[in-house]
């Protein structure tokens, strides 16, 4: 696990301070190494997080022959497979690690290779005879990789805009665009990001560089679609599930350093961190020093010098955050009771939670306004004194049908029943009123196209809204129409689904599990999003997601199982920020942060932004959200723009 970073096109004896600078940058994702390769074309380096082979694994790795050079960020959980098999074709290594698995494997047999590898990446390999760089990313995202674009030229890459914001020839200008969509979706969902000519790779994707002139090609090797549904019974399935994300979880915690778990006290984590503890206390494997190994015989264990662990060393370590207004701590300590873990609470108040802002919105590198995210990086600060690696319940519910929402087209099939007159003369009209009550964005979304209101999971300001708040130069919210025509034939819970993978999940979700993890030299493993578990995912029939109310149906009866039926009926958790309740009329000075942003006054219409603070103090509204997105820009903008 590491950062990368390169400059395409540079003088050589430029080339390597630059690249330093840039390697420095993210200082925070690899402190324990670093190494570079600089040549007329091409600079490229990496800071290492060593994870596994943590002695010989430095970067970069060049091929038997010379030709090939390699950095990489990320883990391969299926590597000693693969590495046997290219043993067997008579290649040669000279580390243990998964980095030279992917060179070879690469060399052998070019960009195909992606397809079989199991886990989170982003690399990059020189060849030098054909004077071409390959750039990788993983099939869901996990792993972040952005580029600078100059008159349609490559010119540097890293695994952080702020690598790239390192170099002195960059010009910082904000992209209006990104901006006005992060209104709606909390998060910026364009391929270019909040930088003008800064652009990410996206997930599933790869980038043919060639540098001699620095024209590229991006290209989709993989991207999810649903399949024909699985055959077999519910028990059937749900023992099918269960072998597959034990298996997952088993190849996620391979590793020469401490492994851990973050615990939400919801069903995700929870399954993830009990599958982690079954395997660590020996019930599923055994540990070894180069991670899990199968099968855990006594035999095993005496011929390789180890010993069982017990007590304390056989008990993976927890973690979980709570806030002093909202403390989900308890449900998140009884499933570690259950489960036999080494457990840690932490508990942040909303001082050292604003205090610490202006650095979390530096280490996003792009404001994402979502509450959890700035949480997930106290959490991750603390996970960090403990162990170099945990696993998380990231995925699940998109993958499962965890959200809410999804349900919702069950509850307007019912309403359709209801007489048209009813809904025609009363309801639709009730709709469009300016009167509030419970239930009325329910009808507001039901006599309106999916299409037009469902953009993933957060849709903070409307268009009515943005329109009126927004004063700079007019752009279309992003159109989701494309993602949508390649499930008009699914039903709507799935079209959500598919939606939510496609954007929420790499935008918000992975985005934040990287970059607040990251920022703490802390590895974060997403067992959920293992090409195995999704693949069983696609052919899950909607009966088994979504049955009597209830959300992640399947994923449930496997927590019945592995848990208890008291945990896995538990309604989604995650961890709670009580942001809204923080925004009282004492906060003047965080509102003045955003009404005196000159950005913000120049682009906004202040006084709606003063009218949304007044409406949530005084209990008109709760625009807790709202506030929190605005203060996110505004912290954003200081930080990169007016404090150098």
């Amino acid at each position: 696990m590491c950062g990368i970073a390169g400059i395409i096109g540079y003088k050589k004896e430029d080339s390597e301070q630059l690249l330093r600078t840039m390697t420095n940058a993210i200082v925070h994702r690899g402190p324990d190494d670093e190494g570079h390769h600089v040549d007329e074309a091409l600079a490229m380096g990496m800071r290492r997080l060593s994870i596994i082979d943590v002695e010989g694994g430095k970067q970069p790795i060049t091929s038997t022959d010379g030709n090939l050079v390699i950095v990489f960020n990320g883990e391969i959980y299926n590597y000693r497979e693969l590495r046997e098999d290219l043993v067997s074709r008579g290649y040669q290594f000279k580390t243990e690690t998964d980095t030279e698995v992917i060179l070879h494997l690469f060399e052998a047999e070019g960009s195909a290779c992606l397809t079989k590898l199991r886990g989170m990446f982003v690399f990059a390999i020189l060849n030098k005879k054909t004077q071409e760089l390959f750039i990788a990313r993983d099939y869901f995202g996990i792993k972040p990789l952005y580029y600078l674009l100059e008159n349609g030229i490559i010119r540097a890459f890293g695994s952080e805009i702020k690598s790239i914001l390192a170099l002195s020839s960059v010009v910082r200008t904000v992209n209006d665009e990104a901006v006005v969509n992060y209104l709606s979706f909390q998060y910026n969902p364009l391929k270019e990001t909040f930088f003008k000519g800064i652009w990410k790779l996206a997930p599933g994707s790869f980038l043919s560089i060639d540098l001699t002139t620095g024209k590229y090609k991006e290209e989709r090797y993989w991207e999810f679609a649903f399949a024909e549904n699985m055959e077999g019974t519910e028990t059937e399935c749900t023992e099918k599930l269960s072998a597959v994300l034990e298996d997952s979880v088993r190849h996620h915690m391979i590793a020469d350093v401490p492994v851990g778990a973050f615990l939400s006290g919801g069903i995700d984590s929870g399954i993830i961190a009990a599958l982690a503890q079954r395997e660590r206390s020996g019930k599923g494997a055994v540990a070894s020093p180069k991670g899990l190994t199968r099968p855990d015989s006594a035999e095993l264990v005496a011929s390789r010098g180890l010993t069982r662990p017990d007590s304390a060393e056989s008990k993976i370590s927890t973690f979980t955050i709570g806030f002093a207004e909202a403390n989900e701590a308890r449900e998140a300590k009884i499933t570690a009771e259950h489960i036999g873990t080494e457990h840690y609470e932490s508990v942040v108040s909303p001082e050292e939670y604003f205090q610490e802002l202006p650095k979390i919105m530096w280490h996003f590198d792009e404001p994402v306004a979502d509450p959890a995210a700035s949480s997930l990086y106290f959490l991750a600060r603390e996970a960090r004194k403990k162990v170099k690696v945990v696993l998380s319940g990231e995925g699940a519910d998109e993958l499962f049908g965890g959200y809410n929402i999804y349900l919702e087209s069950y509850a307007r099939r019912r309403l359709a029943f209801v007489p048209r007159i009813v809904r025609e003369k009363i309801l639709r009209p009730l709709s469009e009123s300016t009167r509030e009550f419970r239930g009325k964005n329910f009808l507001k979304r039901f006599f309106s196209n999916m299409e037009d209101w469902y953009i993933g999971n957060a849709n903070i300001f409307s268009p009515a809204e943005v329109e009126s708040l927004w004063q700079g130069k007019p752009y279309a919210r992003m159109s989701l129409a494309p993602l949508y025509a390649r499930v008009a034939n699914r039903e709507d819970s799935e079209k959500m689904q598919y939606i939510d993978i496609n954007t929420w999940l790499v935008g918000d979700i992975l985005a934040k599990a990287d970059k607040m993890t990251m920022a703490h030299s802390l590895e974060l493993r997403v067992p959920f999003l293992d090409r195995s578990v999704s693949d069983f995912a696609r052919r899950l029939p909607s009966t088994l997601k979504w049955k009597n109310y209830t959300t992640k149906y399947l994923l449930r009866k496997v927590a019945d199982k592995i848990l208890t039926p008291e945990i896995a009926r538990r309604k989604k958790l995650g961890f709670p920020t009580p942001v809204g309740r923080w925004f009282t009329a004492d906060k003047t000075a965080l509102y003045e942060r955003i009404t005196k942003n000159e950005y913000i006054r120049s682009h906004f219409d202040v006084a709606t932004i003063e009218r949304i603070v007044a409406d949530h103090i005084a209990g008109r509204a709760d625009n807790g959200r709202k506030i929190y997105l605005l203060l996110s820009f505004a912290i954003w903008h200081e930080v990169f723009f007016e404090n150098n």
